[in-house]
């Protein structure tokens, strides 16, 4: 290993990349795309909001320091205090606005970094594209959701501006330029709450999806084979619809080269692709009733599988063929053992991306948000399929004798692992040199290094 001078020798003629995740959502992007840039000889500083101290990235995020020492962590506490006459309610939206209000205080340190860039999520793209103007810093937005989901919320500006009422009737479909028209039942059910305690459009997506317009690039974690025709639609309606560069870079490779043992030595014991691994992540709920019903198709379908449950809800009636694992899982590994032959999950996308890189079939069952939209995706893809007559989480119940046959029908379909497989390879092409995704990390790194001279 070089020292210190080397690194900086190195480095030097290298941008220097801040990375400012607001602390909503999926925080293993941020640290699979810093690790990405700094084995490009990028000199990287990893900014470490306060809250991030609660959740359940927590092992993720001290894994990510203690491996990547050349990477500069830099805490920042934001603001607790709400504005007194507030009356929103929502912790997401509550949470952006501590964050919204805190980041000026970020002036000065950013003024003395010699930044060359600043890469956040969409949930700040507003505030920090102003203070990033001020500074003269070019501000990159990473993306954590679906190219397709990505372009019906760019498009909400011309959207709502054609009709400010277009979500108040959840019948009909959503025409979004460039793309096949959107039936209103993927849209998430929140965006079809119009009362005025709704923030989620108001206060949270208009107001980025605006501000777009503002940043220098779109880093997309996807690849182009996986949403060939989506990822071409937005670029080339991007100038009609004021849009910044967009550059697919996924699947973001580990960024962490060491195994936990968590349970490994469990499945270690199991047949190749016999064990089905069932998360639905770490931020929703699933009804307690289903929950139930779940645990009997577990049973049902007669597959090992394990559970990751990480509310440690009481789930009755699992048989010794299961294991249910309490808290935070890594994910990503347990994706990648051989025992894994199957994933039933709510479709978050970073999820999705992790399947697609081991080609582990997926089983989706959105939740909210923008997991439906996700499903259509992975299901256009060949890496799962999505049965629709479920509906969102929590809309309907599904029994467990349904639940088990479909369980069952997905680990045994060669043809269903067959074409998760293709998935698997086409991912790894991208990543490779004069991959299409290795190409837009190279293009952004080249227009960053044009910009420092």
């Amino acid at each position: 290993m070089s020292d210190s001078n080397d690194f900086d020798k190195v480095h030097g003629d290298y941008p220097h990349l801040v990375f400012l995740p607001s602390g909503i959502g999926n925080l293993t992007p941020f640290f699979q795309l810093a690790v990405t840039m700094a084995s490009h000889n990028c000199k990287v500083t990893f900014i470490n909001i306060q809250p991030q101290a609660h959740a359940p990235e927590l092992p993720r995020f001290s894994s990510f320091i203690s491996n990547h020492p050349r990477i500069e962590l830099l805490d920042f506490e934001i603001r607790s205090n709400t504005h007194p006459d507030s009356t929103i309610s929502d912790p997401f939206i509550i949470h952006i606005e501590k964050m919204n209000s805190s980041l000026h205080l970020l002036n000065p340190i950013l003024s003395s970094l010699s930044v060359s860039a600043i890469f956040s999520d969409f949930a700040i793209a507003t505030s920090l594209s102003k203070i990033s103007a001020d500074l003269n810093i070019p501000h990159y937005i990473v993306s954590t959701t679906s190219a397709k989901f990505f372009s019906l919320v760019a498009y909400l500006p011309v959207l709502t501006g054609d009709d400010p009422n277009i979500f108040n009737d959840s019948t009909g479909e959503i025409e979004v330029r460039g793309l096949e028209p959107i039936p209103k039942s993927k849209i998430p059910p929140s965006w079809m709450d119009t009362s005025p305690s709704n923030y989620i459009l108001t206060n949270y997506l208009l107001p980025n999806a605006r501000s777009l317009s503002n940043v220098e690039g779109v880093l997309l974690n996807t690849f182009d084979w996986f949403e060939h025709e989506t990822v071409a639609a937005l670029k080339g309606s991007r100038a009609m619809n004021n849009l910044p560069p967009l550059f697919p870079i996924g699947p973001l490779k580990s960024y962490d080269p060491h195994k936990t043992h968590q349970v490994f030595s469990w499945l270690d014991q199991h047949k190749a692709k016999s064990v089905v691994y069932v998360d639905f992540g770490s931020r929703e709920v699933m009804p307690t009733d289903q929950t139930t019903e779940l645990a009997k198709g577990l049973d049902i379908c007669g597959c090992n599988y394990l559970w990751a449950n990480p509310h440690n809800i009481i789930i009755e009636g699992t048989k010794n063929k299961g294991k249910i694992i309490r808290g935070w899982v890594d994910q990503e590994r347990v994706l990648g053992h051989p025992a894994i032959g199957g994933f039933v999950s709510q479709c978050e996308w970073g999820s999705v991306m992790q399947a697609a890189v081991n080609g582990v079939p997926i089983l989706t069952w959105p939740h909210h948000g923008d997991q439906r939209m996700n499903a259509e995706t992975v299901e256009k893809a060949g890496l799962g399929v999505l049965i629709r007559d479920w509906g969102w989480i929590g809309e309907k119940l599904v029994e467990g004798k349904e639940i088990g046959r479909v369980v069952k029908q997905i680990m045994e379909d060669l043809n269903v692992r067959k074409k998760a497989e293709i998935v698997r390879g086409k991912s790894g092409e991208a990543c490779e040199i004069g991959g299409s995704s290795e190409n837009g990390i190279v293009e952004v790194i080249e227009m960053l290094m044009s910009e420092k001279k």
